[in-house]
């Protein structure tokens, strides 16, 4: 490879980070002079203005997007002897927060064109019991493409279920319901809570954080009082008020709050957040573009205008050696995600090969390929000539 593409192959390229500005370090360094590190107004503010963007009348920042999750559940009652519904293709985190409560994990399949959440995969596994087995249903919005929630929210209420959005990957993600209506991923309209996280590859990057939003006063409250060791932070709900100095410890709670630094970090990005998912767009469109008709895809999709585009995962040939191709040329795609079932752990409490064979067969050619706004054109060219020239040299010889 040559030409205006060459003098870039000794600059790692990732498949995603952070891109940090001088109003970010300005944020941050306001914070530090002022009075307050964690605890004090940034927080609250951050909360606002996050739930202004998502259309959400409630949201409640806590450490992490793990948190976020394990807080929803605590919220919702999940508890030993409970069974839950959940996408295989995800982070680790969004099952584990149902072992953390102690109920049961059940993965449904996914679609094999959208990658999400197979609806039908779940109203099968619904229907394989009597009603009242299963109580909850967490669908995420993997890679950014948001799960139709109007959907599953009419599945989840026939059955009597709670629903959670997993919407890491998708702030500022949208879809269109059944009425026409644009609904904006974690608005609250149909999940009970959704959840955020603003790790650094994320479109909002904090550092670490995450974010539950919610249409429900009373759950909005029951995970801030959780985050904060449970205590009772309003006084009038208090059983007993002793004076000024008295605080109420009401139920079992955990440390899950964000610092006023990251706030004021998560704040400064979510002022751009529109302009990033505008890039992040305009780089899909150009892989699109570049990729359409090639026989080395699996499969070839052209996503809906509400796609938030965390990732922009191929389905390609040989994806192993062209993954190794790539990082030979400091070009670092990931694998997003290895099917949850098949982890060791999961199949310590009963899953095996074979039990969500769309997802297999996803992991078998999946490919998260570089995409952040800062990618610039011309490294984002220097990613497509280096997988045509890996097909090139290794022609895709059958169909799959």
């Amino acid at each position: 490879m040559g030409g205006r593409t060459g003098d870039l192959r000794v600059k790692k390229i990732p498949y995603g980070r952070q891109h940090i500005t001088g109003e970010d370090i300005q944020a941050v360094v306001d914070v530090l002079k002022s009075d307050w590190l964690t605890q004090g107004p940034e927080v609250p503010a951050f909360e606002e203005a996050f739930a202004r963007y998502l259309r959400a009348p409630h949201a409640a920042a806590v450490s992490n997007g793990t948190a976020a999750l394990h807080l929803s559940a605590l919220a919702l009652g999940v508890g030993p002897g409970q069974k839950i519904i959940t996408t295989p293709l995800t982070f680790a985190a969004t099952a584990n927060c149902v072992r953390y409560c102690g109920g049961e994990v059940v993965f449904a399949d996914i679609d094999p064109v959208t990658q999400l959440l197979s609806l039908s995969s779940v109203e099968t596994l619904l229907k394989s019991e009597p009603k009242g087995t299963f109580t909850g249903i967490i669908a995420v919005d993997f890679a950014g493409r948001p799960v139709r929630l109007d959907l599953f929210r009419e599945l989840a209420d026939q059955y009597g279920c709670w629903l959670i959005e997993d919407a890491c990957h998708a702030p500022g993600g949208f879809f269109q319901d059944r009425f026409g209506q644009k609904q904006f991923c974690g608005n609250g309209a149909y999940a009970d809570a959704s959840v955020f996280s603003f790790h650094p590859v994320k479109h909002i990057a904090a550092g670490e954080g995450g974010m539950i939003t919610t249409s429900n006063a009373s759950l909005n409250e029951k995970v801030r009082m959780l985050r904060t060791h449970g205590i009772q932070q309003n006084p009038g709900k208090r059983k007993e008020n002793h004076g000024p100095w008295y605080y109420e410890m009401q139920e079992l709670g955990y440390n899950y709050r964000l610092t006023d630094m990251q706030a004021a970090l998560g704040a400064s990005q979510l002022r751009r957040a529109d302009e990033g998912i505008a890039r992040r767009k305009a780089l899909a469109e150009r892989y699109h573009a570049a990729f359409a008709g090639q026989s080395f895809l699996v499969r070839e999709t052209h996503d809906e205008s509400g796609h938030a585009y965390h990732l922009f995962v191929a389905e390609l040939n040989n994806r192993d050696k062209l993954l190794q191709h790539l990082r030979q040329n400091q070009i670092y795609a990931q694998v997003h995600y290895i099917p949850l079932h098949l982890m060791p752990y999961y199949r310590e409490q009963g899953c095996r090969a074979g039990d969500c064979p769309a997802a297999e067969t996803y992991y078998r050619y999946g490919l998260s390929l570089p995409l952040y706004p800062s990618l610039t054109e011309d490294e984002q060219a220097l990613v497509i000539e280096c997988v045509f020239d890996f097909y090139k040299a290794n022609p895709v010889r059958s169909p799959v």
